[in-house]
């Protein structure tokens, strides 16, 4: 014999005997360690379906289970894809390929929507959000900034009030252009 037989899977040794291993994933974690959010999946789940029909735990559980395998599955073909076109990071288009590959063509027009919908929004929050102006700031700016993130955080930790946000860089950073007053000026 080859090994310990244990539950779950089957695979081929050596000796082309077969053994029963646990089922793993591609990262090397049981799948019962693989899931999704609960809380939101039947939130999903309620929004699909009509305001009177109630759905039961087992069920809710069935379908999150079904959906983790859907997901390990796009992932697995993605990833030969993937490793077929000899790259090494998933690309969108690799998960529309397996998306075809696996029979569920008619999926990718509205896959290929959302995806590109994700990626307007994600340029508008980037667009909108707080790092807009970094690229416009001076060095002097950046690091005015930076100092105040710094307070700010502080007296968060220490329980304080945060510091305004809109705060004068010239206040915050000695002009070191200006000389200090020498001794001899002074008498």
């Amino acid at each position: 014999m080859c090994g310990v037989v244990k539950d779950g899977g089957v695979s081929a040794c050596n000796d082309n005997h077969r053994l029963k291993m646990e089922p793993m994933d591609i990262v090397g974690k049981a799948k019962e360690d693989a899931s999704l959010p609960k809380a939101t999946m039947t939130k999903i789940i309620k929004e699909m379906l009509p305001p009177d029909v109630r759905v039961a735990r087992d069920t809710q559980d069935l379908l999150i289970e079904c959906c983790v395998e859907f997901i390990n599955l796009i992932s697995s073909e993605s990833n030969e894809v993937c490793n077929r076109e000899e790259k090494r990071t998933i690309a969108p288009e690799h998960v529309l390929k397996a998306l075809e590959v696996l029979g569920f063509g008619e999926y990718i027009e509205d896959v290929y929507a959302a995806y590109e919908q994700h990626k307007l929004e994600t340029m508008d929050t980037l667009k909108s959000g707080k790092w807009t102006n970094v690229a416009e700031m001076t060095e002097e700016e950046a690091l005015a900034e930076q100092q105040r993130m710094f307070a700010e955080a502080r007296a968060r930790m220490n329980g304080g009030a945060t510091i305004p946000k809109q705060q004068d860089a010239e206040a915050t950073i000695p002009n070191q252009s200006q000389p200090e007053p020498s001794v001899d000026s002074q008498l």
